[in-house]
């Protein structure tokens, strides 16, 4: 199953590089870029938050916050989290049951991994509509952030 706009974004309550539980419907009343990324420590998901990281002034001018999630376990998270320094939530599916909701999960990866997030991006408005949807089938390129704040801008 994939989402579209105008879908209902579905709700998920996952765990925190704190330990600590993070809603969806937490964020209800704000725009919410919801990041899926394969791997922590894999260039190409360093590169993409990076990005989101040095542009977080962007997002924070179109009133939208930032949160992204992989299959990694919350420990991992963290060090990534540290390491990068980056100022926004990261959030483990590690049942991978948001990435099936959101369509957005490679059941056969590199090296035999089964169940890694695909990359993707989501725009979830203030009511918790999807503005915006891209999953990736190749784990080598990143979401198109000009088609997200573009979407973000027309709210």
């Amino acid at each position: 199953m994939s989402l579209k706009v105008g879908d209902k974004a579905p709700d998920f309550t996952l765990v925190n590089t704190d330990t600590k539980e993070v809603s969806l419907a937490d964020y209800k009343g704000k725009n919410v870029v919801l990041l899926f990324f394969p791997l922590a420590f894999t260039g190409v998901c360093t590169t993409e938050l990076c990005e989101m990281r040095d542009n977080i002034a962007t997002y924070s001018n179109l009133d939208a916050e930032i949160v992204a999630v992989s299959v990694d376990s919350p420990f991992t998270l963290a060090k990534f989290k540290e390491e990068q320094k980056l100022p926004f939530p990261l959030l483990s599916d590690f049942n991978k049951t948001t990435s099936e909701a959101y369509g957005s999960i490679y059941h056969d990866f590199v090296l035999g991994m089964k169940g890694v997030s695909k990359r993707s991006a989501f725009l979830i408005d203030k009511e918790g509509i999807v503005q915006h949807a891209e999953v990736l089938e190749d784990a080598g390129k990143i979401p198109d952030f000009t088609a997200v704040q573009s979407a973000l801008s027309a709210l």
